[in-house]
């Protein structure tokens, strides 16, 4: 959905001050109308509404001055102007010095009240600003730039401080009013203590306090969350109002019947998790639900379920991976749970799938000879035809985009949807990124499973551990080694993989059988390694992180991270988890020497604990919750104020304002609903 063309008396080039030159560079930072500009906050604020005299200056302080101009220069020196101003209060004088500004001799003259922002410094026995922000004293003036709580704006090429201070105080003085309707009633913000729309968005530019900015950046956040809340409300309430499911019955009897062929005891999460996912299968409108849970919290047998009382339900499902060797393990371990499925078959797709037994499995599929589809990327081609698709499970639906996932989902009678993930997410932001979809939470490990125990060792100790590891391999168990690069490079003293993977194969391992696998082997040559090492076939795996997604491998009890304070908290975690996944006592050992506090932070938790949750917590406060979630490399997330962990109260406030409005008999007739809803339609927040 595009944004909608601004009016000739919206548009920012017709504002005054601004034209078409200077509308050009507002384009670039998202700035084309008046709106955007009002809507465009600062990044920071600096506190020059406290007055030094020039007696209480000290060296390197940024401090602000009401002063009179004293005496003026303009001197021509080799290569360069200088602008000079003496200035005065009645403690003492300061030199002022600009550098080849000398258009600013015809703004000041001998006698005039100004202010001064900048740093105190020596300048040959003389206190000197270089540079600083002024401010003329007019008579009944507002000063926009100095003497007051200062905004600080993002910029880009062509654009000041200053000019946009300028321009921004010009709308807000002139335009506001015609352009701003404050979408909640009276009524509404005065049972929520809020801060009216107008007032906020003036409080945000040119503060009067920091105590009145505190109350309008949470006007503005909330404003922020409420709209989000609004969409995904829509969204839900679209699910079950607009669009049909095939209702899955008789639970109790197919659950029990699951249980009973699995060769293990569910634990308490994943009888939880089938319960939930179990009661939404039942209704005739879709399902939209996240199984969330840590690394090894046995997932996969709860998806299985889930699909197999759509397979008992005369139906079809699909499992969608990211991998072809997950895939494979899934199909494996499917074909033996499932059992009979009223004398239909799990069937596997993938892009390494024969010609002629991909056209057989797509003709089984159309007639409903095949219950299970499980499959990669392949599964989403225009050829790929379910009869009656009633469930589609996705793991780690990152992996693949919205488009390619849509195309099985846009089916009639829409199919159920279960997302699975293995990267725990907080709270606040799971209400964030999944706050559409009913949540399932499982913390629990499978009975049997021991803890990985994790070591922070000293570059010292690697003979040592190497040694541990050919001892351990000569028993019958296997290991990994991971890097952080493939290939060394001048700029950087990490280690590489396959450097190393050759010192190690042609030394202290020789004769034992290797593998290295990263990310620029083509599919097939990196499935067929990993093929090999699950099989046992390779003993010791040099790799890069493209391990990290839910390979399983039991006899894998070793892992040895080089250079780890290069890699995420949570991905270090999620690496970790492709070890202890049999009955077997693992280890995981850190070589790493950080460079900063973070770093070392980072290792020490991952010493500490185990528990997922806790882990990505603490990840999401070490990173930001746009770099935690690969959503931004320079800062940006989804909300341009608002911060979900650090802002979770008013997120869970406007989550239950959203929700009471949305369920409201007369919601859509409400007058708040059509305020809402204009707003939401300006801001291209499509529902």
């Amino acid at each position: 959905m595009s944004m909608p063309l601004p009016t000739r008396s919206e548009e920012i080039r017709y504002l005054k001050g601004v034209g078409p030159k200077r509308a050009l560079a507002l384009e670039k930072i998202g700035i084309r109308s008046v709106r955007d500009l009002l809507y465009f906050f600062p990044r920071r604020y600096e506190d020059r509404s406290r007055f030094r005299t020039i007696q209480e200056l000290k060296l390197g302080e940024a401090v602000t001055l009401r002063v009179e101009i004293l005496k003026i220069y303009l001197r021509r020196l080799p290569r360069m102007m200088l602008f000079e101003m003496v200035v005065g209060d009645s403690t003492g004088v300061l030199h002022a010095v600009w550098f080849n500004q000398p258009y600013l001799r015809k703004q000041f003259s001998v006698g005039q009240k100004i202010i001064l922002f900048g740093k105190i410094e020596f300048f040959r026995s003389k206190l000197q600003m270089q540079s600083p922000e002024y401010e003329i004293l007019e008579e009944e003036e507002e000063a926009i730039h100095t003497g007051r709580i200062t905004p600080v704006y993002p910029l880009t090429e062509g654009l000041f401080q200053r000019s946009l201070r300028t321009t921004l105080h010009e709308a807000l003085a002139h335009q506001l009013d015609r352009t701003l309707e404050d979408h909640f009633p009276r009524d509404f913000r005065d049972s929520l203590a809020l801060m009216e729309l107008k007032e906020a968005v003036q409080e945000m530019h040119f503060p009067t306090s920091f105590e009145t900015l505190k109350r309008a950046r949470t006007r503005i956040v909330f404003d922020e969350f409420f709209l989000f809340e609004i969409r995904l409300m829509l969204k839900m309430k679209n699910l079950k109002t607009k669009y049909r499911s095939h209702p899955l019955r008789d639970q109790e009897k197919h659950l029990e019947t699951f249980k009973s062929q699995i060769p293990f005891i569910l634990t308490p999460s994943q009888e939880e998790a089938l319960r939930q996912i179990f009661e939404d299968l039942k209704q005739s409108h879709p399902m939209n639900r996240l199984l969330q849970g840590d690394v090894g919290s046995g997932k996969t047998v709860v998806a299985a379920g889930a699909l197999y009382l759509a397979a008992q339900n005369g139906l079809q499902g699909a499992l969608l991976v990211p991998t072809e060797l997950l895939a494979e393990q899934h199909y494996k371990k499917f074909a033996a749970w499932l059992g009979p499925l009223q004398g239909k078959k799990v069937g596997l797709l993938t892009s390494s799938t024969p010609q002629e037994k991909r056209q057989r499995l797509l003709a089984e599929l159309k007639q409903n000879k095949i219950a299970v589809l499980i499959g990669t990327h392949a599964l989403i081609q225009e050829d790929v035809k379910f009869q009656s698709l009633a469930l589609l499970v996705t793991d780690e639906q990152h992996k693949f985009g919205v488009h390619q996932r849509c195309k099985l989902l846009y089916q009639d009678p829409r199919p159920h949807q279960l997302v699975m993930t293995a990267t725990p997410i907080p709270r606040t932001l799971a209400l964030t990124l999944y706050g559409d979809l009913k949540t399932s939470c499982m913390k629990e490990l499978p009975r049997g499973r021991k803890p990985v125990k994790t070591y922070w060792i000293k570059r010292s100790n690697q003979p040592e551990i190497l040694r541990h590891v050919r001892q351990e391999v000569s028993t019958g168990h296997q290991a990994y080694f991971i890097f952080p690069l493939i290939q060394e490079t001048e700029k950087s003293d990490m280690l590489a993989a396959t450097k190393e993977y050759e010192k190690l194969r042609l030394g202290i391992f020789r004769g034992i059988p290797m593998g290295l696998v990263h990310g620029r082997l083509e599919a097939y040559e990196r499935d067929s390694l990993m093929t090999a090492f699950h099989r046992g076939e390779i003993k010791i795996l040099v790799a890069t992180s493209v391990i990290e997604v839910g390979v399983d491998n039991p006899n894998a009890t070793l892992m040895i991270i080089e250079n780890a304070e290069r890699f995420g908290l949570s991905q270090l975690h999620q690496m970790r988890g492709r070890i202890g996944r049999g009955e077997h006592a693992s280890e995981c050992f850190l070589f790493g020497e950080p460079k900063t506090e973070e770093g070392n932070r980072r290792l020490q938790i991952l010493t500490q604990t185990q528990d997922g949750f806790v882990i990505a917590e603490e990840d999401l406060k070490l990173r930001g919750p746009g770099e935690f979630f690969g959503t931004r490399q320079s800062g940006e997330f989804l909300f341009r104020i608002g911060n979900p962990m650090e802002d979770e109260a008013l997120l869970l406030q406007a989550r239950e304002c959203a929700s009471r409005l949305v369920e409201s008999e007369v919601f859509e007739k409400s007058e708040q609903w059509q305020a809402t809803k204009n707003l939401l339609d300006l801001m291209t927040l499509k529902y």
